[in-house]
């Protein structure tokens, strides 16, 4: 075995075990094929945040795309608007973007679009940055041969059945007088977590910013209380816009605890 197959396999085994310990009982044979294939044809990481696990499907983020085409020797990406579908009035908006993977090449092309109907509400008025987005990760995508869809591709209307949400809520309010129906705020924050098949450390880092603190153990218990009740409102209404956003703290993970 030549050093790149061992890489490789190192790579495999890291993805099966972390992909176990974060959705454990939401794997099976299919999906932990996949990841070994996808693991070993596109050198993805789990624990770099490159790939999701979504309602039983595997997605690429937008930040695993882009390290990919680092990893690739990416010439360049271009992006452009495309007027002819864009609406300012009514924030629709349409990018077009260009990923050169080589000196010679041509260029693929990949579209993107984003509106009120299709971004989760609480992004409303950065329509423009996710429809640009959407467009590079389609580039990539058909640069570099992924097969798998991009987690921020996904429209705001990819929820669970409203009588599912509703046998699994979690009370947002106490029920009993003593915290949040008799458990602590941290308790009730680490079922979320397990509910919806978050990343802990994604979001330690966004209560940190939610809060306005340097560290989340400077915040007050009220902070906490408000960032657990906006975390499980936002995880019952859009799971996927949610996993987005956690997304933009990758690069902060570490630097939150």
């Amino acid at each position: 075995m030549n050093a790149h197959s061992k890489k490789n396999a190192l790579l495999i085994r890291r993805n099966l075990r972390l992909a176990r310990s974060r959705w454990g009982k939401h794997l099976g044979v299919a999906l932990e094929r996949n990841l070994a294939i996808w693991s070993d044809e596109l050198r993805v990481s789990i624990e770099s945040g490159d790939l999701l696990l979504v309602e039983g499907k595997w997605y690429v983020t937008h930040s695993g795309l882009l390290r990919m085409a680092l990893r690739k020797k990416c010439c360049g990406i271009h992006i452009d608007m495309a007027p002819e579908f864009c609406d300012p009035r009514s924030s629709r908006w349409a990018c077009r973007a260009t990923v050169y993977s080589s000196p010679t090449c041509k260029g693929f092309v990949g579209y993107g679009d984003a509106d009120p109907s299709n971004v989760n509400p609480l992004i409303h008025g950065a329509e423009l940055r996710m429809a640009e987005t959407r467009a590079v990760n389609r580039a990539l995508r058909k640069a570099y041969a992924v097969p798998l869809c991009s987690i921020e591709e996904i429209g705001s209307s990819a929820v669970a059945p409203k009588s599912d949400r509703e046998s699994t809520k979690i009370p947002a309010n106490p029920a009993n007088g003593n915290g949040y129906g008799g458990r602590s705020v941290r308790d009730r924050l680490c079922q979320l977590i397990r509910q919806y098949q978050l990343d802990p450390g994604l979001v330690k880092a966004y209560a940190t910013d939610f809060c306005g603190t340097k560290a989340l153990r400077d915040a007050t218990r009220e902070q906490v209380e408000n960032f657990v009740t906006h975390l499980a409102d936002w995880a019952e209404k859009d799971r996927n816009a949610l996993t987005c956003q956690l997304n933009s703290y990758l690069g902060q993970k570490d630097g939150a605890a």
